[in-house]
């Protein structure tokens, strides 16, 4: 069972009381996380004001203060273009100023500049998990000759009704399958759909996530009260699956 945890997302502070911004809480969380289940954990880290941040000195903070909290941790960060607002140069210029490495960084075949800084993460030894959000992603990533520096496939459906997310799941599986990828999947979703996507994801044996990122809700609709809880109630589903 591989089973990530999402600590933060893009979430606004104070969007929840225990969503962890500081490298601090960030590796708090990642300890907790841990001993609730998780065997990795993704992250996006944050300024001083609270903000996403692709800068070295954030991102190098953020990734030493959770290998030091839980060195058995897979460690994940984001690339996601918006975080530099759409400039496709400045997150290459951050990204080439890292010096604390994570072990992954998320890439999205949607973005602007995915090719050269897919080359870039490779270059400097970091794998890639490609984050595909439509079917015809998977021939995106054959045709660009990236997946064998790819760790997984992140199958993450866009859509806000559970069952044509989880569709979308299926459809993007078999985009992988026809380009003949052979990559880990890590599937997930987001609010209303993370919870159909994750059992989904069980009944296809495939990886997944879960966290503050993806959802503030438990299965059953309570309010999360951490990231702990959420892997927790992922776990549990892992070990007995439902439907």
């Amino acid at each position: 069972m591989f089973l990530q945890a999402s600590l933060n997302g893009a979430r606004a502070p104070g969007e929840h009381e225990r969503l962890p911004l500081t490298p601090a809480e960030l590796a708090r969380d990642a300890r907790e996380v841990a001993e609730a289940g998780a065997v990795g954990v993704h992250v996006h880290p944050r300024d001083r004001d609270g903000r996403e941040s692709l800068e070295p000195a954030a991102c190098d903070a953020a990734v030493a203060a959770l290998r030091e909290a839980a060195p058995g941790l897979e460690i994940s960060v984001s690339t996601g273009l918006w975080i530099t607002e759409g400039d496709v140069e400045r997150r290459l210029a951050c990204v080439r100023g890292w010096t604390e490495l994570p072990d992954c960084a998320s890439l999205n075949v949607a973005e602007e500049g995915w090719e050269e800084l897919g080359a870039l993460l490779a270059e400097r030894g970091v794998w890639i998990e490609i984050g595909l959000w439509h079917a015809d992603h998977p021939a995106r990533l054959a045709a660009a000759g990236l997946a064998r520096r790819c760790r997984r496939a992140l199958v993450e459906p866009q859509e806000t009704a559970p069952a044509i997310a989880v569709a979308t799941a299926g459809a993007i599986d078999g985009g992988l399958e026809r380009e003949r990828i052979e990559l880990p999947q890590l599937h997930h979703g987001t609010d209303f759909t993370t919870w159909a996507v994750l059992d989904a994801a069980v009944r296809r044996a495939r990886e997944a996530r879960v966290g503050l990122e993806d959802t503030l809700s438990l299965p059953d609709a309570r309010r999360a009260a951490s990231n702990a809880e959420l892997v927790a109630a992922a776990a549990a589903r892992y070990l007995t699956p439902s439907g």
